[in-house]
């Protein structure tokens, strides 16, 4: 334990955003048909390293079929919470769920992240035995404790009962237990983070194992049966108090992002696919009159292909849609980033004014039909995926897989592990950087990144922005 609050910590976003920028990133790859062990990656991403964009070490876990997904760090600038923060943590470890296993491995990356290892595991029937939860998706790094969000119940198939958060000790990594107190009627879950000086959290849904694992399952979707609520929660006194149904038609409603700044009472919510009529949809909730409140602010369309360029699952439509897989939202709260998994399309959208966004920029890169190549001329398989945001905003990391068996359902043709950056321009814009490509080893699909030192999908901040 530090003697003094961990330099990486920062009271406000600006204050992160002027911080020395990253050094490494660290990128969980998964291995698709479970043939060897999942692992993360470390990339150095220091422009002027002679291992620029290379994998400068992996560290490989003792168990097969793990899926990894998402994972976060142990502390972060939440720690400076004046009411329960822990001031006096690093940020060390990184907590990485296996979402298929429920198993959850916490990594040390201290004294050097080309020399992390394994600090502990901890096996999933101790997340079964103080939970009653299963398949561990989200983590954050909470003033008081780290916060793990569940995509199953219990039982074989995690359908015994609604999936939630549970809470680890930030020091010990001991599971404590449920987080929720009263969840009204949250029956699914999928992301969730929070505005900790405002004192809510909010949760999104995808959809109960039986329903992903396995794929996607057509009849579920068409009849509208996957996740399309967005919950809000006092987070004190851990019980929901309101819950917005966006329409069934809004299948798949899965990432949330809370501005930044906590003065700021406003987010975002990524809407994977509408069923009337294939678009993708950007979501803004804000608090007003003491009520949350969410409209629509952004659509994204399909794009029609020849049948011949289509996988089966999308063959009968003639159409790609987008496939809104991730967003992200800079540190200074002015874009939002927007991951086309299905079309091939990182979209930069001018967020100033947070229920009208404007087009900013565009790149292509993969895509079902398109295929577009990288810059370099390498092929990329899937599109953009998992995006990550530099804390001053300049550079956009993101990979190119889904989930090991919707990537086999969307692109057949395999999803080699990759993934690239692009450089960003302070009134809007992005371009594709020509030297940045990692590559992985063979046989590995690469999802989450994580930055060292923090980044925009990481940290939440106890003190505004001067």
């Amino acid at each position: 334990m530090n003697i003094r609050p961990d330099p990486t910590f920062h009271a406000s976003p600006k204050l992160a955003m002027e911080a020395p920028p990253e050094s490494f990133a660290y990128t969980v790859l998964l291995s698709p048909d479970a043939s060897k062990p999942d692992a993360l990656a470390v990339i150095d991403v220091r422009p002027d390293s002679p291992t620029y964009s290379r994998v400068v070490h992996t560290v490989t876990m003792p168990n097969k079929g793990d899926e990894f997904h998402h994972f976060g760090w142990n502390a972060c600038s939440s720690a400076l919470s004046p009411l329960t923060g822990h001031a006096f943590l690093e940020r060390r470890y990184l907590i990485i769920p296996g979402m298929r296993s429920s198993r959850i491995y916490i990594v040390d990356t201290k004294p050097d992240p080309t020399k992390a290892a394994i600090h502990k595991i901890i096996e999933p029937e101790e997340i079964f035995r103080k939970t009653g939860y299963s398949r561990p998706h989200t983590v954050h790094c909470g003033p008081e404790g780290i916060y793990i969000s569940t995509l199953g119940g219990g039982g074989k198939n995690g359908t015994d009962g609604p999936p939630g958060v549970f809470i680890m000790d930030c020091e010990t990594f001991e599971v404590l237990g449920r987080w929720e107190l009263d969840r009204g009627p949250q029956t699914l879950h999928y992301d969730f983070w929070w505005n900790l000086p405002r004192d809510y959290m909010v949760t999104s849904e995808w959809a109960l194992p039986p329903q992903f694992e396995n794929g996607i399952v057509p009849e579920d979707l068409l009849s509208n049966k996957y996740g399309h609520r967005i919950h809000f929660w006092d987070l004190r006194a851990r019980r929901n108090v309101q819950t917005i149904d966006l329409g069934a038609n809004h299948q798949m409603a899965l990432e949330v992002r809370p501005a930044h700044d906590p003065v700021r009472e406003y987010g975002f919510l990524g809407v994977v696919v509408d069923t009337t009529n294939l678009e993708g949809s950007i979501w803004t909730w804000w608090r007003e009159g003491g009520k949350f409140h969410i409209e629509k602010t952004a659509t994204i369309p399909p794009e029609p292909a020849a049948k011949e360029q289509l996988p089966p699952l999308l063959q009968g439509f003639g159409a790609v849609p987008p496939l809104v897989s991730d967003i992200d939202l800079s540190m200074d709260d002015k874009f939002l980033y927007v991951a086309c998994w299905g079309t091939g399309e990182m979209r930069q959208y001018n967020v100033n004014e947070p229920r009208r966004p404007k087009l900013a920029g565009s790149v292509r890169i993969g895509g079902i039909a398109r295929r577009t190549p990288h810059p370099n001329g390498k092929a990329f398989g899937g599109g953009p995926q998992m995006v990550e945001i530099s804390r001053d905003g300049k550079r956009v990391y993101w990979t190119n897989s889904l989930y090991s068996t919707w990537d086999d359902q969307f692109y057949p043709d395999g999803v080699p592990g990759a993934m690239v950056m692009a450089d960003t321009k302070p009134d809007g814009g992005l371009e594709l950087a020509r030297d940045y490509w990692v590559n992985f080893p063979d046989g590995y699909r690469a999802h989450q990144v994580r930055l060292d030192g923090g980044d925009c999908s990481t940290d939440s901040f106890c003190y505004p922005s001067v």
